[in-house]
């Protein structure tokens, strides 16, 4: 799955302070990536897994950028829901809809240990972050799993300065937006052996993705179902939708990468945008391959 990318707004208020400006910030990309002025970050990879054998880990963190930036580093828990967003645990436990998720995910965050907690990264600089494993959790308890959150810190100068505020017209009021980014990946703590299966049900094709896609001249056909884990484990891979029957090495009429289910959901929406609708007779087929355990291994596959 994409890592998940936060977004939040720090404001700076003060009274008789010049008219409001609003510090704007470069549009978020897809992947384990995000921007803000001045900086823009790449974390890699996308997530860590542990288990008995393997207790350490590592991520870099680099700051493709033109200025530095202050990052904090924290643990904290998210749920996926079953249309696949990932949501803060505190949040969703609010929502009777998706309360049953949050009851069932089993937090990793007592297990893991991230240094350091807070870095300045310099233009093309990269930086390492050490994360461990401690204590292994009971193998009967299941998987576990927290995420890491990389956020920047707005600079000290952001907001409106004593200065600025007394050169202003009495009883003004005016405020400054600061962009706050945010980037996140799961930290998954496998105590037992992967049990990672699945199955794709109920595939077909709906016309348009509008959800996906805004843009109407971007509009166009997808397949849509349902990806349905078995396994104890989270299941976490590549689709690729093709013609059955097709010529080798012919393009895929379709492809998503990174797409997950985790233990607290049996079943997670998925929406599939093709290059172009079947031609009358073809028969299509979507993969699921995996890129965890074991990179390459077909977990599901569907004809329809």
């Amino acid at each position: 799955m994409r890592a998940p990318i936060l977004c939040g707004i720090a404001l700076s208020l003060a009274l008789a302070a010049p008219a409001a400006q609003a510090q704007t910030a470069t549009q978020p990309v897809a992947g384990a990536q995000t921007a803000t002025p001045g900086a823009f970050l790449n974390i890699t990879p996308k997530r860590l897994t542990f288990d008995r054998n393997r207790r350490n880990g590592t991520i870099f963190i680099l700051n493709q950028g033109t200025e530095a930036v202050t990052v904090d580093l924290s643990i904290g828990d998210r749920v996926m829901l079953p249309d696949g967003q990932i949501f803060p645990a505190e949040d969703a436990a609010r929502r009777e809809d998706v309360k049953a998720a949050v009851d069932q995910l089993k937090s990793a965050r007592d297990t893991v240990q991230v240094s350091p907690r807070r870095v300045t990264l310099q233009p093309g600089r990269p930086q390492t972050v050490r994360v461990r494993l401690g204590a292994l959790p009971d193998p009967a308890d299941g998987e576990h799993r927290s995420h890491l959150t990389v956020t920047t810190i707005p600079p000290r100068d952001a907001g409106t300065t004593p200065e600025a505020a007394a050169a202003g017209a009495p009883s003004q009021l005016s405020f400054q937006i600061v962009a706050v980014y945010g980037l996140s990946i799961p930290l998954i703590v496998r105590p037992g052996d992967a049990d990672v299966r699945a199955t794709i049900e109920g595939a077909h094709i709906e016309s348009s993705a509008p959800s996906a896609t805004p843009s109407p001249e971007k509009r166009g056909p997808l397949v849509a179902f349902d990806l349905v884990r078995q396994g104890t484990s989270s299941a976490y891979g590549n689709f690729e939708v093709r013609v059955v029957g097709e010529r080798r090495g012919a393009e895929p009429l379709g492809v998503v990468r990174g797409v997950a289910v985790y233990p607290e959901i049996a079943r997670r929406a998925v929406r599939i945008p093709l290059s172009r609708g079947p031609a009358p007779g073809e028969k299509l087929e979507v993969t699921f391959t995996d890129d965890d355990t074991s990179p390459g291994k077909v977990i599901a596959k569907a004809a329809f």
